[in-house]
């Protein structure tokens, strides 16, 4: 792999990376309601999902998904009603204590969690690893290891976005100290995941 592919492919993966989602808002609203530490922490679970969804790629079983409708679909309908749910919590949030935990593990664990089921409960995040890398990939180099070093590539970005849009609700958290604007928040993005899902359940296989 050169140079060349390099600089073609890391301001386009960070396009990716940096692009409005159901995990870049949990970013924004954990680091809003728990700080900017525990939002990067628990980020780890969207990596561990990513990760997985990069190794599944590269071994070319994405392609069950383009050619089984049923899978296709019952994951579909499975993150959509995660999302759903992660936005019927944040709509009935209590507002009136601080919800700061540093450091707690059990909330952690809840939290990385929850960054790992939004993105495991997208079908459509395989395919794109499964159109958009092999684009970089030379093939008449060794696979494997390319398709490892741009795996590794997008992680590395990928936690720095998650550093942006933690930072982001870090900022935001100064706005909305009192239960009031709180519960604006809250709400801003319930209904923001459930138009993340909603858009999940109207997407379609390549």
């Amino acid at each position: 792999m050169d140079l060349a592919t390099l600089s073609f492919f890391l301001p386009a993966c960070f396009a990716l990376n940096m692009a409005p989602g159901p995990n870049n808002l949990l970013s924004v609203s954990n680091s809003t309601r728990y700080g900017y530490r525990i939002a990067c922490i628990a980020g780890m679970g969207r990596l561990l999902a990513f990760a997985g969804m990069i190794a599944l790629a590269s071994a070319g079983l994405a392609v069950v998904l383009q050619t089984s409708e049923l899978l296709f679909y019952g994951i579909k309908i499975g993150g959509a009603a995660y999302l759903f749910y992660l936005a019927w919590q944040l709509w009935r949030a209590d507002t009136g204590t601080d919800a700061s935990i540093p450091g707690a593990p059990a909330g952690l664990m809840t939290l990385a969690r929850q960054e790992f089921l939004v993105a495991a409960g997208n079908p459509k995040a395989i395919l794109i690893f499964t159109a958009f890398l092999p684009q970089f990939v030379d093939p008449n180099q060794a696979v494997a290891p390319q398709f490892a070093v741009l795996g590794a590539l997008f992680l590395v970005l990928e936690w720095i976005a998650i550093g942006a849009y933690a930072y982001m609700g870090l900022h935001m958290r100064r706005w909305f100290a009192k239960p009031r604007g709180k519960r604006i928040f809250n709400r801003c993005c319930a209904g923001l995941l459930s138009a993340a899902a909603s858009m999940l359940l109207l997407a379609r296989r390549a």
